[in-house]
């Protein structure tokens, strides 16, 4: 539940100033906190990337387990540049050697590059991955929105079902209520005017009469 995460919150948040962020007796806690992110479909960055932390110190205390929640949590977050924090704080050996966590960070690979349809394959081959990470497929459709929302004028009903993840019909009319989007033409959404959402910005050169004063003066002039 929501308020067990917020006690938690509290606590943690004590465990992480000053120099005991760094003291290993805390990871249990640490790791059980990561555990209630991910099953209350909540996010603490800050403490999520002090357990990676840990680990690095501590390498005999690293549970893949924990650190793949981490990065799971990580990518419900995008297109904020938490899953590279996160990704950076995992030694190179462990990314090759663990299968479970070379998958996510292939899954993180292919959200990045904005290849959503393999991305929406790779996750169907193992389903596994994201059981217990509450909210998990809303949050990547949440990032796709965002992406076709800076992409795309118009787009084809089937092809925005597609890269959502095989959504039906129903499911996509109430993420284009959410989004606000329409379909002004059967078969076809209109997201929005992108020459709309491009700012003029006005420039202005303040220049004194100072240095004005000292190219002008007769050694400049040589």
């Amino acid at each position: 539940m929501m308020g067990s995460f917020q006690e938690m919150r509290a606590t943690v948040a004590e465990l992480l100033r000053g120099i005991d962020r760094y003291n290993p007796e805390n990871l249990m806690t640490l790791e059980r906190y990561v555990e209630i992110q991910a099953h209350e479909n909540a996010y603490d960055l800050e403490a999520n990337l002090a357990v990676l932390k840990l680990y690095q110190f501590n390498p005999q205390h690293f549970q893949t387990s924990v650190t793949a929640q981490i990065l799971l949590k990580a990518l419900t977050n995008l297109p904020h540049t938490d899953f590279t924090l996160c990704k950076c704080l995992i030694d190179k050996s462990r990314q090759m050697a663990d299968k479970q966590l070379g998958k996510i960070l292939y899954l993180g690979d292919l959200l990045e590059t904005c290849r959503f349809e393999t991305f929406w394959r790779e996750l169907a081959k193992t389903p596994e991955l994201v059981v217990g990470i509450a909210g998990f497929e809303d949050s990547i459709r949440k990032f796709v929105c965002h992406v076709v929302g800076i992409t795309y004028q118009h787009i084809e009903s089937h092809l925005l079902c597609e890269i959502m993840g095989g959504i039906t019909d129903n499911q996509l009319v109430l993420w284009m209520n959410k989004m606000c989007w329409s379909e002004p033409e059967p078969g076809k959404i209109f997201i929005c005017n992108q020459e709309e959402n491009v700012k003029p910005k006005n420039i202005v050169e303040k220049i004194d009469f100072e240095s004005v004063a000292s190219i002008m003066t007769p050694s400049h002039l040589c």
